[in-house]
């Protein structure tokens, strides 16, 4: 199957939504190519495509679990005390509505073949030898996700022309985190391990971002290293910027 490629569904909403502002903004998932030689030390920074919404969701669906475990006493007549084990990723959950019953043409079947293309592996990451699916982030208006896989994706058809091609699919995508915090630095190159992703908007500067990751505007040198930025005062809206974890960087102190 081909990599995925970008997947811009008709405006059906803008008929619908007479009303609506002009300013409406779209959800779209955002692909991008998956770390060279596999794993997730850092995140994927080549955009490959985009899958945008024809309808924005009425409702996601987020959930995080902590996991706790207790060990068994015999004779006692209560459980032992909890112990904390870790977390589990987040997992996002959401529904995407496809119709072409005005145009009454492929692109539903199309969309729904970007979909599922997500679950496989990248043509780059296989003539690499690491085969993996793109990394995923869902995108709102000011709303950016984590960065995830595609864990499953599930298509109903609802409406069928009269020759059986479909024309309205209601689609369930979900998308588990992939976590950025990895212990330690990287042993070949001291690279810092990211924990976090910023997307930068209209008006960003290293100082800001800095202070809202870390409370301090001046670790913005922290930021800029970890992103080979030279000139911090050419800060492109788009940019990704990979932010080191905080106690990842005290370590890095505490090595110099």
């Amino acid at each position: 199957m081909a990599s995925p490629v970008t997947f811009t569904a008709a405006n059906a909403g803008s008929s619908v939504r007479g009303g609506a502002p002009s300013n409406l903004q779209h959800a779209y998932l955002e692909l991008l190519e998956p770390p060279a030689g596999g794993g997730t030390a850092n995140p994927g920074t080549a955009v490959l495509g985009l899958i945008n919404f024809q309808f924005n969701p009425k409702e996601l669906s987020l959930s995080k679990n902590a996991k706790w475990k207790r060990d068994s006493q015999r004779n006692a007549s209560k459980s032992g005390p909890p112990e904390f084990t870790g977390a589990d990723p987040c997992k996002l959950t959401l529904e995407m509505f496809f119709d072409a019953t005005e145009k009454m043409d492929d692109s539903v079947v199309k969309a729904v073949e970007s979909l599922f293309a997500c679950c496989v592996p990248t043509e780059k990451s296989r003539r690499g030898k690491k085969g993996s699916p793109p990394w995923v982030v869902f995108h709102w208006g000011g709303m950016t996700g984590f960065p995830a896989f595609v864990s499953t994706v599930t298509a109903k058809y609802t409406l069928f022309t009269p020759s059986g091609l479909p024309v309205r699919a209601l689609c369930t995508v979900a998308l588990e985190e992939i976590s950025g915090e990895q212990g330690g630095q990287n042993p070949t190159s001291g690279a810092l391990a990211a924990s976090d992703v910023h997307v930068v908007v209209a008006g960003d500067s290293l100082a800001l971002v800095a202070a809202r990751v870390y409370g301090d505007p001046t670790m913005w040198r922290e930021i800029a290293r970890a992103n080979g930025i030279d000139d911090p005062m050419r800060l492109r809206p788009g940019t990704r910027l990979l932010i080191p974890a905080e106690e990842e960087l005290a370590g890095a102190d505490g090595h110099q």
